[in-house]
């Protein structure tokens, strides 16, 4: 695939796309990211990204691409890279700005597109409850995929240095909110429940297209309702991850919830 991507209107070699170094999605994290999934060489469910992309910058007064303008961005990124496969990221910040917390009145913003070849996964994992992170369900950012993701990062590193592959985030009220990427499922008397978006869970992509279908309602979720579940889903845009262990416990599994969820999500069944 040519390594090419989309930088503030043109097609061009990924290394000529420059960012200033007082770039505030640099210097602040001042910005937002939408993570698409190419399936078959179009790019899947982009009007539910484009929805939650505005809905931010609204909230953060940050102009950001229409729906519109991202068609046929990724298009002409498409076109380019011939991608089939795969994923793209779009990432927009409030672009170059004096030192200091208050945004310009006057904003340029940055936006890249980027492209990468892969597979969607369909994974087992071991997740822990993260000690260190609490989501709070109370603030704005929960509803937004901003690039300041540094609770989640260190909740990820958490987990690693416990040999885990994924963190548990609860609320403020000790409830389950998500993971550090994913959104929280859980199969109960054979349907499927999550968390909502008041509770700290972000409002994905993954989590709407399961609402379209019927599948899914919302109900907070504790720990102890997540072992005692008939099998514990983790999804978001580029995949699904079946709970295997939750601190130490082992976890009960589903197959034919596994592939009731790969059916709507258009993810490829286990082998």
């Amino acid at each position: 695939m040519t390594s090419v991507v989309w930088f503030n209107g043109r097609i061009c070699p990924a290394e000529q796309a420059c960012i200033d170094v007082a770039d505030r999605g640099l210097t602040l994290g001042d910005g937002l990211f939408e993570t698409l999934r190419v399936h078959e060489g179009r790019v899947l469910r982009l009007p539910l990204h484009a929805e939650r992309l505005q809905n931010g910058g609204a909230v953060l007064h940050l102009p950001v691409p229409t729906r519109a303008e991202m068609e046929q961005a990724t298009q002409e990124l498409l076109a380019v890279t011939e991608l089939q496969t795969g994923s793209m990221r779009l990432t927009v910040t409030r672009g170059v700005g004096v030192r200091g917390l208050l945004p310009p009145q006057s904003v340029d913003p940055t936006v890249v597109i980027t492209a990468t070849e892969g597979a969607p996964t369909v994974a087992n994992v071991r997740v822990i409850t993260s000690r260190l992170i609490r989501q709070d369900e109370q603030s704005p950012l929960c509803r937004m995929k901003s690039l300041n993701y540094l609770p989640h990062i260190l909740a990820r590193q958490e987990a690693a240095r416990a040999g885990a592959d994924e963190a548990l985030l609860l609320n403020t009220q000790g409830r389950v909110a998500e993971t550090t990427i994913s959104t929280v499922v859980v199969q109960r008397g054979g349907g499927f429940i999550t968390p909502p978006v008041s509770e700290g869970a972000l409002p994905g992509v993954a989590r709407a297209v399961l609402f379209q279908a019927g599948l899914i309602k919302e109900q907070p979720l504790t720990a102890a309702m997540l072992v005692e579940a008939e099998a514990v889903y983790l999804i978001n845009s580029l995949g699904l991850r079946c709970v295997t262990f939750l601190d130490g416990y082992p976890l009960s599994l589903s197959k034919a919830g596994v592939e009731r969820l790969c059916q709507a999500l258009t993810l490829p069944l286990e082998k």
